[in-house]
């Protein structure tokens, strides 16, 4: 096919036979306990210089805890797949954690656009959606998909799509490299102690990001028997092969909700805003949340408190569904 066009971003490309042959070999398919704590799952598999993805958003059921952990472990030159992100880029970039972006949504906040203003940070521009799509490509297999959504846009000419000639139609069509992050980072419902997870409620792609990541870092916020799992095979959401360790994380979307268990911390987000806009500021919000605390359960303990977490759980009035 000629290449009509093609954008000028930098993106990565994995061989899918070569990706294969990791899932064949390094991928467990015997049932084990793969329970352990966040600062190991961390340490074992998020390395410098990965390409990180998550689901969902920092709204609602985003990987917090995992991510102040990456911080915590001061991980550095990460490509991130910010799609729907909204905190997770800045902490990331104020923690001195990332080389570059591929941008569904940038971040919030002044800093994020300084970052990258100033050269600090690359930038890829996608869309949620195509971002999205690479990964449905990755869990795939193939090495792309086609979309109609990024033609005639700025966008792409500052994403690594490129646009051929259909073969069928013979009308302009925009292909998306495939996406295999080495680590994604999923928050879930529910789990057991080898993997099978269940998402309750709305999500972008939390089975494809796992089906397209080479390693999976599952947090939860309860640990079920697999008992329960086998009593309703229906609601796992994604199954025990594809995961390679299970954190346990009661309110580890924080200062996000999780549907149905707790509501966000709007007060929190409000405090991260105004951290957000400045450097120095910006330092004080990471000393306090992240640094100075050893772990999730520290910080929900020093710097959340029980009277706040049972006021969140209080405020998460419409169950039905999220069970």
């Amino acid at each position: 096919m000629d290449v009509l066009q093609a954008g000028v971003g930098e993106f990565s490309v994995t061989d899918p036979d070569e990706l294969r042959a990791f899932m064949r070999t390094e991928k467990r398919r015997e049932m084990v306990d793969k329970v352990m704590p966040e600062a190991e799952a961390v340490r074992r598999y998020v390395k410098d210089g990965d390409y990180v993805s998550f689901d969902f958003s920092s709204f609602t059921r985003g990987p917090a805890s995992l991510v102040r952990e990456i911080i915590r472990q001061r991980r550095t030159q990460l490509w991130f797949a910010a799609k729907f992100t909204l905190m997770e880029t800045t902490l990331l970039a104020a923690g001195g954690c990332l080389r570059g972006v591929d941008v569904g949504f940038l971040g919030l906040g002044r800093l994020i656009s300084k970052f990258v203003e100033e050269g600090r940070i690359k930038v890829t521009e996608w869309t949620n959606g195509t971002l999205t799509l690479r990964h449905l490509a990755g869990a795939m297999g193939v090495p792309f998909l086609p979309t109609r959504s990024l033609l005639a846009t700025d966008t792409l000419t500052y994403s690594g799509a490129k646009v051929v000639q259909d073969p069928f139609t013979g009308k302009p069509i925009a292909l998306v490299p495939a996406v295999n992050p080495d680590v994604g980072l999923i928050h879930v419902h529910q789990c057991d102690i080898y993997g099978n997870a269940r998402c309750f409620g709305p999500g972008v792609s939390p089975l494809e990001t796992a089906m397209a990541s080479k390693r999976t870092i599952i947090s939860t916020e309860e640990i079920i028997t697999t008992d329960d799992i086998r009593k309703a095979p229906s609601k796992t959401t994604i199954p025990y092969y594809m995961v390679d360790a299970v954190v346990n994380a009661p309110f580890g979307c924080l200062p996000g909700g999780t549907q149905g268990i707790y509501e966000m911390d709007t007060g929190h987000f409000l405090e991260f805003m105004d951290a957000s806009r400045d450097e120095q500021k910006m330092a004080a919000y990471l000393e306090k949340y992240v640094y100075s605390v050893a772990s999730h359960e520290e910080f929900l303990e020093k710097r959340v408190g029980m009277a706040r977490l049972l006021a969140l759980k209080r405020q998460a009035v419409i169950k039905e569904g999220y069970q």
